[in-house]
């Protein structure tokens, strides 16, 4: 009885603990792949542990985490959802979960989980109320986008990720990690994506916009490993590129990969680190392969390099100690002697406590840069750094359609600034990137005049509006000096083709009138869209005074506020406009207080109009201050005479005549 009752126990134990261990195997080596940085592989075998066991909250969590360093952000955001249902899961999971929700351009949602988070982890309440925020921004950005065009540039793209273009003269460079069964061609996967490694490829120009089929950099570029992205200093036939090292992790050395969405793995052994190589141009070979000074991929990564077109400033990106973020843009200076200067930080403005990297020189001379510290629309955005080398003020968002909740990255922008090439993973399902093309599209639309005299009507101070017929009106776009002109009809009317967003320049003139300008940037989103525009004109009558309107001040004080500063800019234009004629401007007063005070504070209003407009650029012997004072009253509403305070307003105003 005792032996059966033994083998039973026996057989259960070998039934229950059999499948135990199996399961357990599975784990171990999906954990390997994990910390080996083989996330595909490693997503495969979280798969069939959740196959075969209970879902627990380690191997949801693992599976997430697999498909957000993909850049899978459909599937990460599924799989974050399961995560947070476990009661024991940690609020980062939360984070995640919304990032993944934002990158996927579910807005309203990844705003609600933001919120969620900062209310569960007080710590980061900043942090999740700007997130919040950005996601309010990135719906206005939608529903109001840039002009662009954007196309897939198919001849050039792959199933894997093609990215970061860089065009010469005779073609262009770009970073893939495709797979291809020409010989050419890398075969072997890298396990991190299951795709190639990346390396460096050269596609000839056909004409302006087309390519041939891209071929790789030979071997002496293109190592084993990763390679790329890169640029390209024409003038020296130099290229400038990343290559990347797998090395053994120090103690106490915490800096990773600054290219990926991986912060590494306590359990990994190795990382991978950048640094910067030179390789010089000889026909169709590349030699004399060079590392960059500075490189010391023991300690840090130095990668993406961005060579200024006079080969004397070179920008990369970087995680090296005393920066200000995860990875922040550099630059070194290229010495007299032709040696490169200790790297600079690109400091505060350029610069966040997240990721900064893919920086880019466009033939415009400014500098681009990819950011996930900066307020985005999701993964990394695409922003232009305002102001010169090293003394930026500041850096603007490219926007919708040009950033989208996807990875945007890698720009290349031409001359003019209105188009060019960028890569993103907004076509992609999977995360892989593609090169796209973008032009700016300036739609067509209506620009709709009128053009008004203002006349006072006859015992009142009300003025009525008079169309003014036959003026001449030429209209300039921004940087020509070609104009288009009509006409204004017996009704004043008026009318132009114009684009939406460019700028223009209208002047009105007409004998008798003085001559008027105005200019324009036409919003519009449709070509049925018509913009209208109302250009008043004032007769060129000497001594007839014209008042300027909304020109107040604070009771007794003379000082020039911001609406009567708008109305001063009015005047200088029309100055500047007709620059035969000399002004008075003067200032008028209601009849309170004494005559005396009424006159000075009349006075040093009049001078500070004429100081503001001088301020402008207008010649001092232009223009003529005067005060009034309570002299000139153009109601009833004189001494001991009860008014309203509207009544007395009408008193107190700003006038300007034309000086024979």
């Amino acid at each position: 009885m005792k032996r059966t009752f033994t083998l039973a126990l026996l057989l259960l134990w070998i039934a229950t603990a059999g499948p135990l261990a199996v399961l357990a195997q599975d784990m171990k080596q999906a954990d390997k792949y994990f910390s080996n940085f083989e996330f595909s592989l490693a997503l495969e075998a979280y798969k069939k542990v959740l196959e075969t066991g209970e879902p627990n909250l380690t191997v949801v969590q693992r599976i997430a985490d697999s498909y957000r360093i993909l850049n899978n952000s459909k599937e990460a955001e599924f799989w974050y959802a399961q995560a947070i249902s476990f009661p024991n899961a940690d609020p980062s999971n939360i984070y995640l979960y919304a990032e993944a929700s934002k990158r996927n351009a579910n807005y309203e949602k990844a705003k609600q989980l933001f919120l969620e988070y900062g209310r569960k982890v007080p710590a980061q309440s900043a942090l999740a109320l700007r997130m919040a925020a950005s996601c309010d921004t990135a719906l206005v950005w939608m529903k109001n986008p840039k002009p662009f065009s954007l196309k897939q540039l198919k001849e050039i793209n792959s199933a894997g990720a093609d990215f970061s273009p860089v065009r010469t003269k005779e073609g262009l460079f770009l970073a893939s990690d495709r797979l291809m069964s020409d010989k050419r061609q890398q075969t072997e996967r890298n396990n991190w994506t299951g795709n190639g490694f990346i390396q460096m490829y050269f596609a000839k120009a056909k004409t302006d916009t087309s390519w041939a089929s891209p071929a790789p950099l030979p071997s002496s570029v293109n190592t084993a490993y990763h390679n790329g992205p890169a640029d390209y200093l024409e003038k020296e036939e130099t290229l400038f590129f990343t290559r990347t090292h797998v090395v053994k992790r120090r103690v106490g050395v915490t800096s990773g990969d600054p290219t990926s969405w991986f912060k590494g793995s306590a359990n990994s052994t190795h990382t991978n680190r950048h640094g910067i190589y030179t390789a010089k141009r000889k026909g169709e070979k590349w030699e004399n392969i060079q590392p960059f000074k500075y490189n010391n991929t023991e300690e840090f990564s130095i990668g993406h390099p961005a060579i200024r077109p006079d080969g004397r400033v070179l920008y990369f990106v970087s995680d090296m100690s005393g920066g200000l973020g995860e990875t922040d843009v550099y630059y070194s200076e290229r010495q007299a002697d032709g040696s490169w200067g200790k790297p600079i930080n690109a400091g505060p403005k350029i610069n966040t406590s997240g990721r900064e990297s893919f920086v880019s020189i466009g033939e415009d001379g400014n500098l681009y840069f990819s950011s996930d510290g900066h307020i985005g629309m999701g993964g990394l955005d695409l922003f232009k750094a305002i102001g010169t080398h090293g003394a930026w003020t500041g850096v603007v968002n490219l926007k919708y359609p040009l950033n989208t909740s996807q990875d945007d990255f890698g720009i290349a922008v031409d001359s003019t600034g209105t188009k060019g090439m960028l890569s993103s993973s907004r076509l992609s399902g999977s995360g892989f990137d593609d090169i796209l093309t973008f032009e700016e599209v300036r739609i067509p639309c209506t620009l709709t005049g009128k053009t008004v005299e203002r006349l006072a009507q006859a015992g009142t101070v009300r003025k009525v509006e008079v169309p003014v017929p036959n003026v001449l009106l030429q209209l300039y776009e921004d940087g020509s000096d070609k104009a288009i002109e009509v006409y204004s009809d017996a009704n004043g009317n008026f009318t132009f083709p114009v684009k939406a967003g460019m700028k223009y320049n209208i002047r009105g003139t007409k004998p008798k009138y003085l001559t008027q300008s105005l200019v324009v940037s036409p919003d519009c989103r449709f070509n049925t869209d018509s913009v209208k525009v109302e250009m008043v004109f004032n007769r060129d009558t000497p001594n007839k005074p014209i008042v300027l309107e909304n020109i107040y001040y604070d009771l007794d004080k003379f000082d020039i506020k911001p609406e009567a500063a708008r109305e001063l800019d009015k005047l200088v234009q029309l100055l500047k406009d007709n620059p035969s004629i000399r002004i008075e401007l003067s200032s008028h007063t209601d009849s309170r207080q004494s005559d005396r005070y009424n006159q000075m504070l009349s006075q040093l209003r009049a001078q500070s109009a004429v100081d503001y407009i001088i301020s402008s650029g207008i010649a001092r012997e232009r223009l003529v201050a005067k005060g009034y004072g309570e002299t000139r009253l153009i109601n009833r509403c004189k001494d001991d005479v009860s008014c309203s305070e509207d009544q007395h307003q009408e008193n107190r105003r700003t006038e300007f005549k034309i000086l024979r």
